[in-house]
């Protein structure tokens, strides 16, 4: 080249996505750089000038100038025809390092595979009485096994690196127990058309529809020494010994309508009696109205005192209710769920498949009280927990409590589509709204 800098030229599409990189606080540093380069050419500054603001070099100013001129037409042909995010990643290519030749590969494509199929065993498998393979710990198996005759540590890192491999992560899932996975499927859509029923159901019969479990074992713990609240540069820091004072039982309510939790129980049990009482409590907030539940597969969530109650209430004698464990309704969980399910009954339940925890939205309430209320509380009693709990209850109402939006319908869920059953995404709103919303997404 003559000592003319090569001329710059940017589409609006290219000039947006560099500007959107040179902000970007993920990007290499080298590619901001060299971005900055292009747009700073296209703006008309020398090539000296560029230098001092970058901090390259001039020869390398102007080897970028050159790239960016030769691929200037792939890169608009690739905008007419392909996607944005495929105009970015070719604009990264161009402006990404060329391949360097470098030294033959240290092992044969065969040898590679060979360590990433030890990588994906279990270390079981090899006698050693560890969970996970850590680097060194693979490195030492695969010249065991005469795979290679030396590896190094990072060697290992990166071909585990290239294959999207992570001994060190794991995540939990669930099988579910159903053994009928249509049966399994028309549970599922039972509790989600519950709650996209919910809000006819309340406006045109007066039907609250209420999501209801426990919350068992809920520490009173007493810090031995006071929290020291957080300065500049320094995070809030709690004891971590700490005295035990017992713990409680919180049976809770979210009104799916209404947003809110509605006649709590808290006492230090929760026996058969315990839940019995609860729903009539609940019940009693209007009595005339009419009652859905939606609960889990707990043997107390259908058990005989529930049923003679829900007896009570609908008028039906119960002597020909049968006997627990041996005839009628009452002479099996199954019997006495579909009793208490019965759809013509004022006081009716929905129960939960086996392992769903994910469709009952008392649980998300749940997860907003330990972690604003228990988490890091400090409580010289059960009484002062109960006090704090029926407060931060009134308070969670009065504030920020609101329905949330339910999107799931219950439809089936593959691999293909998402990585489990379903997702819950809890995002709290600007603090000037007061609001929490919830989706559950299939």
């Amino acid at each position: 080249m003559s000592g003319k800098a090569a001329k710059i030229l940017l589409t609006e599409k290219q000039q947006n996505i560099l500007q959107t990189i040179s902000r970007s606080t993920t990007a290499p540093r080298r590619l901001i750089q060299r971005v900055s380069v292009i747009l700073m050419a296209f703006a008309g500054l020398f090539n000296v000038t560029i230098t001092d603001e970058v901090g390259l070099r001039r020869k390398q100013v102007g080897l970028w100038r050159r790239r960016w001129q030769q691929s200037f037409d792939a890169l608009v042909a690739i905008e007419c025809h392909e996607s944005q995010a495929a105009l970015r990643r070719a604009i990264e290519d161009v402006l990404s390092d060329a391949p360097r030749s470098g030294s033959p590969g240290t092992f044969t494509a065969e040898q590679v595979t060979q360590i990433l199929a030890v990588a994906c065993e279990s270390p079981e498998l090899s006698g050693r009485p560890i969970d996970r393979w850590t680097h060194r710990e693979l490195a030492d198996e695969v010249i065991l096994r005469e795979i290679v005759t030396t590896i190094s540590i990072s060697q290992v890192g990166r071909y585990l690196a290239q294959a999207e491999l992570q001994p060190h992560r794991s995540k939990y899932w669930l099988t579910t127990k159903e053994k009928d996975p249509e049966v399994f499927e028309q549970q599922v859509q039972t509790v989600c058309q519950t709650y996209l029923e919910a809000p006819d159901l309340y406006s045109q019969e007066n039907t609250h529809t209420v999501s209801v479990d426990e919350m068992p074992g809920i520490q009173a713990l007493e810090r031995i020494a006071k929290t020291i609240p957080m300065q500049s540069g320094q995070v809030e820091r709690i004891e971590f010994e700490y005295k035990r004072h017992g713990t409680l039982c919180l049976i809770g309510n979210w009104d799916v309508v209404q947003g809110q939790m509605i006649a709590p129980t808290i006492r230090m049990t929760r026996t058969e009696e315990d839940f019995m009482w609860h729903i009539y409590h609940t019940v009693q907030t209007d009595d005339q109205a009419g009652w859905v539940f939606v609960v889990d597969n707990l043997n107390t969530h259908c058990s005989e005192s529930l049923v003679r109650y829900v007896a009570r209430v609908e008028e039906i004698d119960e002597s020909t209710l049968g006997q627990k464990g041996k005839s009628g309704i009452l002479a099996s969980m199954a019997s006495r769920q579909a009793f208490l399910s019965d759809r013509s009954h004022r006081i009716r339940f929905v129960y939960l498949p086996k392992h769903t925890s994910w469709l009952n939205q008392i649980e998300i309430v749940f997860g907003i009280v330990g972690r604003r209320v228990v988490r890091r509380g400090n409580f010289t009693s059960l009484v002062a927990l109960k006090e704090r709990l029926i407060q931060f209850i009134d308070y969670f109402n009065r504030t920020f409590a609101q329905p949330f939006r339910w999107t799931y319908t219950g439809r089936p869920t593959t691999a293909e589509t998402v990585k489990r059953p379903a997702t819950w995404k809890e995002s709290w709103a600007n603090p000037r709204d007061n609001s929490e919303t919830l989706a559950i997404v299939g």
